[in-house]
């Protein structure tokens, strides 16, 4: 049988959570029994390895370069593991996806300069264009070589990562896909993402600074009118590829 993969999550949002719970499952193509969910704003076990076949962290309202002191609560309790975490999956080349704070949490344990000086993105869709070294990349070979994906986030990678290859970039976003090692991946946009899904975060973080509030229902009308289908199709084939 094969192994499951696992889920963390930093959503402490139970409707944004439970969404992309979901998301991740539909566009994985596995079910409930083939993942293993943490919730890492509630706990944040011991984890092996060996468990599991992968690993994906989804994304959220922490962001990895705040003050300690402005870190939500739960954030400050569950970085610490998480980089531990992080670190030997680099360590070890273990199967990884991160979106997001995925990426962002993985760019920070390699060194590089995440923050919010640059490259924030508005809830929506862009244009993601891959790179030559994509051509080449046996999980996104072969997909097209520019493609729409749903973004969101305070924060950017400032650099591609020390060690790490860029797959893709945007035109407001240099560092959207980058892979360390053979298995590690990340994107700044999110892979399970879609229009429904959207408008759930659209919702759910109104007021936390994505956008203005008054954009809102402009934004997830926008959103429905998007068709997204790569980034689930990288998704799939992660999953496919670690899970046989």
């Amino acid at each position: 049988m094969a192994k499951p993969l696992l889920l963390l999550q930093l959503r402490p949002e139970v409707a944004a959570a439970d969404d992309e719970y979901r998301a991740v499952l539909r566009a994985a193509r596995i079910g409930a029994g083939d993942a293993v969910r943490i919730r890492m704003d509630q706990e944040f076990p011991d984890i092996d390895l060996d468990e599991f076949a992968a690993v994906v962290v989804g994304g959220g309202p922490s962001n990895v370069s705040s003050p300690e002191e402005r870190k939500y609560d739960y954030q400050r309790r569950f970085e610490p593991p998480l980089r531990e975490v992080i670190a030997e999956i680099v360590r070890r080349d273990f199967p990884y996806l991160g979106a997001c704070y995925g990426l962002s949490i993985l760019a920070d344990v390699l060194g590089a300069k995440v923050g919010t000086e640059q490259y924030g993105e508005k809830a929506g869709a862009q244009t993601i264009e891959m790179t030559e070294a994509a051509r080449d990349d046996p999980l996104v070979r072969e997909l097209p070589s520019a493609f729409r994906a749903f973004v969101g986030h305070k924060e950017a990678c400032q650099e591609v990562p020390p060690g790490a290859v860029l797959l893709a970039g945007s035109a407001d976003c240099p560092v959207q896909m980058v892979r360390v090692g053979q298995h590690v991946y990340a994107t700044q946009f999110h892979p399970e993402l879609d229009g429904d899904g959207l408008a759930v975060r659209i919702e759910t973080y109104r007021h936390e600074g994505y956008f203005e509030p008054h954009e809102a229902d402009e934004l997830m009308a926008l959103g429905h009118r998007e068709r997204i289908t790569v980034p689930m199709e990288i998704l799939r084939r992660f999953a496919a590829r670690y899970r046989g």
